[in-house]
């Protein structure tokens, strides 16, 4: 049987690891998830909640915001989401762009990672603008394309382009999943990876 060679430095590693990133999430909130019209929405809520539970199986750190939940003019995280992240504290704003938020952007740099893996809705405005921002700081942005929506599909594929176009590295749920684990060898997360990559016995 072959073996892998040495491990790469996680922390230096090009590719994502467990220890080099650290994941966004911004606005899955009901009203923004009933406005989504480039994707199914229940399909949408599934790929979220698959997207918080991989941070939580690798131990990667959640940065998650809301908007205008203390105006009173919003509710806060669907409950599918909050039940994930029940343990990570939600920052709360009036920013379209959450980059503009002060404790918001003070709770990216803490996590001490330059890797950042982004969903928020919608696509053509609360993921753009701070990927944009991010990627002008210096961060590497990864926007997860479906665990993410726009208004139709048209607005969301423009957004991803112009994303790419600034650099932002595009990722699917499953490829960050298996990026993530990249050894077998890697046993204490394969139970909770094959619990995110199937359902029904079936690959999602």
């Amino acid at each position: 049987m072959s073996s892998t060679t040495s491990i790469r430095d996680p922390k230096a590693d090009h590719l994502l690891s467990p220890e080099n990133s650290a994941l966004i999430i911004i606005d899955y909130q009901p009203v923004q998830v009933s406005s989504i019209k480039s994707m199914d929405q229940t399909l949408l809520v599934e790929q979220i909640v698959r997207l918080a539970k991989t941070a939580k199986i690798y131990n990667i750190p959640v940065v998650l915001s809301t908007v205008n939940v203390q105006t009173g003019r919003n509710q806060d995280t669907i409950t599918p989401l909050k039940e994930v992240l029940k343990d990570d504290a939600s920052y709360d704003r009036t920013s379209i762009n959450a980059w503009e938020d002060k404790e918001f952007l003070e709770a990216v740099k803490a996590t001490g990672r330059k890797k950042l893996i982004m969903a928020a809705l919608w696509t053509e405005a609360c993921l753009t603008f701070p990927a944009l921002d991010a990627l002008k700081e210096g961060f590497e942005v990864f926007p997860v394309v479906d665990a993410v929506g726009g208004t139709s599909s048209a607005a969301h594929e423009i957004a991803l382009r112009r994303m790419e176009q600034a650099g932002s590295q595009l990722i699917s749920v499953n490829q960050l999943l298996c990026e993530l684990q990249r050894d077998w060898n890697r046993e204490e997360t394969v139970p909770g990876f094959f619990q995110v990559l199937f359902k029904d016995g079936k690959i999602h």
